[in-house]
């Protein structure tokens, strides 16, 4: 039995299309992989056929759900169903979790309200879920203490409490190891190995072959090609295929090193943890105009507070660092994993960019320059950020920063939410602000080959052998960062 038929969806905005006919169907135990460039319509279909669509969005088509005939027009039909027959492990995990609420009650609620379980089995069931998805730890911490990988780690465990016998995940593992990444695959798949049902959207290629079962590719709105995942992996039919599998970092050429230039900042010995736990200690690095250097580890062990302590934005725990005399503190930028938590929500972006243009002494035809070489559509600008993609986001944070025109760049994850191309425009375009500007980089990265192939050297932090401190592996400074 079909478990889920969607046919012709469609979405429009005043009247334009945005997404163009798509139907697909959803068998018990087969999943479907949804592949795509950031802003191809992939999220948008998901909205579509879970009646969550934004106000300014309309859609058409018919969605049959087990008994139910659903319009897609009419999206308020779609609500008696959320949770308990269908689901949505979410995009932004910030979006979804109480920023007042700690981690493990979010996730027991859901098993108390929505799958109707006692409090006492709720609790001991949402302790057993974050065990599995290497949380059991963080059952006390609040969003914000958590990384950008906990976060969303913590989403998929709420959103897949409720019972749903049909899951949609987008985007799933963005900002993920891949050893996580691979961890909650798994757990997909485990619950799709029960009868369920999977739709999967991703522009992770890794994550896509994982998953395998079958494959719609968008494009601009449009379906591209279709079949199985692991034919259209191996053999893609398509140009647009086979030029978002080429752009895989694996088939990057590595970057030309460059003479450094002055030294930006100078790290020494620094320690920090959270939550009572040691991340890192005796770390030491410099960092030269023009070069990248590349941080490197699994979720949680460091790589964020590593950030907030060379920008100043939270004390180290011991040692210090130096950074160059004569720039202004707005020299130090750091460009946010989570950028749907650094734009003002209410504001259309065309207005925030206006803004920081005019507070930095730009002129406003920089950002008509920056938009085409990241990939984005002038259209956006008069969106708020609710309006516009996770990835499309991630890149209007990025030309944000670049209007103020760093010295230094802490650029958390920046790619964490692109499919292949863009991803692979968004690292050309730091490599060319490193290198043209003079601007020194810390690139953080869960992606190994991503950071083998843009950095000069490479920082990795990884848990320690004993106990559950984490402690870094320092770069010698005789290796030459500078």
């Amino acid at each position: 039995m079909t478990l889920l038929k969607a046919d012709d969806i469609t979405v429009a905005q005043g009247g334009t299309p945005i997404l163009h006919p798509v139907s697909l169907h959803l068998e018990p135990g087969e999943p479907l992989v949804i592949l795509g460039e950031t802003g191809s319509g992939k999220s948008l279909l998901a909205q579509a056929i879970m009646g969550t669509l934004p106000r300014d969005l309309a859609a058409r088509g018919r969605v049959v759900l087990g008994d139910h005939l659903l319009d897609a027009a009419r999206p308020e039909g779609f609500r008696p169903l959320w949770g308990r027959q269908i689901a949505v492990l979410p995009q932004e995990p910030w979006l979804s979790l109480d920023p007042l609420m700690r981690a493990g009650r979010q996730v027991t609620e859901a098993h108390h309200l929505v799958r109707g379980l006692g409090t006492q089995d709720a609790r001991a069931q949402a302790a057993t879920d974050l065990d599995r998805l290497g949380l059991a730890h963080a059952d006390t911490r609040y969003p914000h203490e958590l990384s950008g990988g906990m976060a969303q780690r913590v989403a998929i465990a709420a959103a897949r409490a409720g019972g749903a016998g049909i899951v949609i995940a987008d985007e799933p593992t963005k900002g993920l190891d891949a050893a996580r990444r691979d961890e909650v695959a798994d757990l997909l798949l485990a619950e799709l190995a029960r009868g369920g049902g999977l739709l999967v959207i991703t522009h992770d290629l890794a994550l896509a072959r994982r998953i395998g079962g079958r494959m719609i590719v968008l494009r601009a709105g449009r379906v591209v090609e279709t079949g199985p995942t692991a034919a259209v992996m191996a053999v893609p039919t398509q140009a647009y295929t086979r030029d978002l599998i080429a752009a895989d970092p694996e088939n990057w050429p590595a970057r030309s090193r460059r003479p450094a230039g002055a030294p930006v900042l100078t790290a020494t010995r620094l320690a920090a943890g959270r939550g009572g736990v040691r991340l890192f200690s005796d770390l030491s690095f410099d960092l030269s105009a023009g070069r990248i250097l590349g941080v490197t580890g699994p979720s949680g062990c460091g790589k964020s507070t590593l950030g907030d302590v060379v920008l100043g934005l939270a004390p180290p725990a011991a040692g210090r660092v130096n950074r160059s005399a004569g720039l202004a503190p707005t020299a130090f930028q750091k460009l946010y994993q989570d950028p749907v938590a650094a734009f003002p929500r209410h504001r259309t972006l065309g207005r925030t960019l206006a803004d920081v243009a005019h507070r930095h002494g730009q002129p406003r035809d920089r950002i008509d320059t920056l938009l085409p070489r990241l990939g984005l559509n002038p259209v956006l600008l008069t969106r708020t950020p609710g309006g516009v993609s996770g990835g499309e986001l991630q890149r209007l944070a990025l030309l944000r920063l670049l209007l103020v025109r760093p010295r230094f760049i802490f650029a958390d994850e920046p790619t964490s939410r692109l499919d292949p191309i863009t991803q692979k425009q968004v690292i050309d375009l730091l490599r060319d602000t490193a290198a043209a500007e003079g601007c020194a980089i810390m690139l953080v990265s869960h992606d190994p080959e991503l950071v083998a192939r843009t950095a000069d050297h490479v920082l990795s932090l990884a848990p320690a052998k004993t106990g559950g401190d984490l402690s870094g592996q320092a770069v010698k400074r005789a290796g030459g960062l500078g």
